[in-house]
């Protein structure tokens, strides 16, 4: 299945109106403004209408992406608890919205060092998770391109928030291309990326993946820096793509798009043309495994 990250103005359910039109199948959003720490409370009116779009349009496959803003990791204590505070919002706002998935970037230690940084986020995520006992959303951990003092860009990273956060059922993991190959990932070719997936599945679990964030890279290999580029058109190798999206542990998972919202020279969104190029990738894939 393939969406987009749409937006939500004049309402979220308008974000599931719109993937209808461009006949996606999943959708990405905000609950509220990514880079604000304010936020109101959902009203009845708010969730009723979401609701209803929902059963209209059919779409059941829905992302949530938490503010920017949220680093669990951060060594002062008085800033991590306003990040606790509005990531539990979030949470809760997936809860009332019936969002099975909250997509985080993973926290920075900020020059406290990666192990440390790793241990305390996970201390405090596994707090969040018992203060909020019986909420059915998974929280994607979302490998990152390693900017500065970021933490997720190594899949050992990952390993250890899975292993050491307590109650790690409600933990899963969003893999995002271009974040993979910043981070010095090999998607530059088939085996590069056949290298990747097998060390996904020793590291992570192929299973414990519950989101793709599928985005091509203005940036080469290794570089540590996050920069997405439209499909086709960037470090990513085609055949990298077609193999990813053939994997068959992969094939059921929403797989969302965050390239750049314009229009293509032909006038169609590159939304749609982006999908289109990665459903053509996909059956390349398959049709290059059964061979």
């Amino acid at each position: 299945m393939f969406g987009s990250h749409l937006s939500v103005a004049g309402g979220m359910h308008n974000a599931l109106n719109e993937a209808q039109s461009l006949k996606m199948d999943c959708v990405q959003v905000f609950t509220k403004n990514q880079r604000q720490w304010t936020v109101k409370p959902l009203t009845d009116e708010q969730i009723k209408s979401w609701d209803d779009a929902r059963k209209q349009t059919g779409i059941t496959d829905i992302v949530s992406h938490d503010s920017y803003l949220i680093n669990l990791a951060n060594p002062d204590k008085a800033k991590r608890d306003k990040a606790v505070a509005l990531f539990r919002e979030e949470l809760l706002r997936c809860d009332q919205l019936g969002i099975p998935y909250l997509v985080t970037h993973p926290g920075a230690h900020l020059g406290e060092g990666e192990e440390a940084g790793i241990k305390l986020y996970c201390k405090t995520l596994g707090q969040i998770h018992k203060d909020l006992p019986g909420l059915k959303v998974i929280t994607c951990l979302e490998t990152t391109a390693g900017q500065g003092t970021c933490l997720g860009w190594k899949f050992e990273h990952l390993e250890q928030m899975l292993s050491d956060t307590a109650q790690s059922e409600r933990l899963g993991i969003c893999v995002d291309t271009a974040h993979l190959i910043a981070a010095g990932y090999d998607l530059t070719s088939r085996d590069g990326c056949v290298g990747v997936i097998d060390e996904m599945a020793e590291k992570l679990t192929l299973e414990r993946i519950k989101v793709l964030h599928l985005n091509d890279s203005k940036i080469p290999l290794g570089k540590r820096v996050d920069r997405h580029e439209h499909i086709g058109h960037g470090t990513i190798a085609k055949v990298a793509f077609a193999h990813l999206l053939s994997e068959p542990a992969l094939m059921d998972l929403p797989k969302i798009l965050e390239t750049a919202k314009e229009d293509h020279p032909d006038g169609k969104s590159w939304d749609v043309v982006n999908i289109k190029t990665l459903k053509a990738m996909q059956k390349q894939g398959i049709k290059a495994r059964k061979a």
